[in-house]
């Protein structure tokens, strides 16, 4: 079951928010719960001081109190895997949501069109991340790695390296038979060397991946342009 949060001081706004989340588990045949608020201090609250989860956050940023982009400050360490999607007025916040690592970002004035697109690809994603695990077996230990804590994989001589935010796990096996064993279409070569997880990846900034936690991953010139279309192709037009 996925859980979502909708917060926004206004009420109306708040209620259409909340129905376009439920038309898309509709469309997506997907379960989910849904809760609404208007006041960004009881979702601030019910988050980290009464331990409340939720999968996905839409958020108006331009609220009295603490505002969407506080919210998404504060709220990031209880919940570092949340899908967080900006609804606002404003383009100049667009910056700022991505220093964020925040998922979408809707302008008001597109709402309609294009706030049911964000909220499907979240679920879509949260679909693809939810229960996959790479497991490394050998004769002295058995580990199992979510899929999405893998930042990238990169080649360690006859070895591949899965890098995630706790460390690093190095199998005994070619990056290629890693890749293959993985079967998803969120892993991608950015270089002979080196498979990034695009859930993690940020941006596509001169010649590199930058992923959320701000590390830089170079991309060889023969994959960028490859590399750049997987990203749009993937996460879609973010502004």
């Amino acid at each position: 079951m996925l859980h979502i949060a909708v917060c926004d001081d206004e009420e109306t706004m708040a209620a259409a928010n909340a129905a376009a989340a439920e038309e898309v588990l509709r469309e997506c045949g997907s379960i989910g719960r849904i809760a609404t608020y208007t006041d960004s201090g009881n979702l601030l609250y019910d988050i980290t001081e009464d331990g409340f989860y939720f999968d996905l956050i839409l958020l108006d940023i331009e609220m009295p109190g603490s505002t969407g982009m506080e919210i998404a400050r504060k709220i990031k360490p209880a919940l570092p895997n949340a899908k967080i999607i900006f609804i606002t007025s404003h383009i100049e916040y667009a910056v700022d949501a991505f220093e964020l690592s925040v998922f979408r970002y809707v302008p008001k004035q597109d709402r309609e069109k294009r706030l049911a697109a964000a909220i499907r690809d979240a679920v879509k994603l949260l679909a693809i991340e939810e229960g996959r695990i790479y497991t490394i077996q050998t004769s002295s230990r058995l580990e199992k790695i979510p899929y999405r804590e893998i930042l990238y994989i990169e080649r360690d001589g006859k070895n591949a390296t899965l890098v995630t935010e706790s460390g690093a796990s190095k199998v005994r096996k070619s990056l290629q038979q890693v890749c293959e064993e993985l079967a998803s279409e969120e892993f991608l070569y950015i270089d002979r060397g080196c498979i990034v997880n695009l859930i993690h990846v940020m941006q596509v900034k001169d010649g590199t991946a930058v992923l959320k936690n701000q590390t830089a991953l170079p991309i060889s010139r023969s994959h960028l342009k490859e590399v750049k279309e997987r990203i749009n192709e993937y996460w879609g037009t973010h502004i």
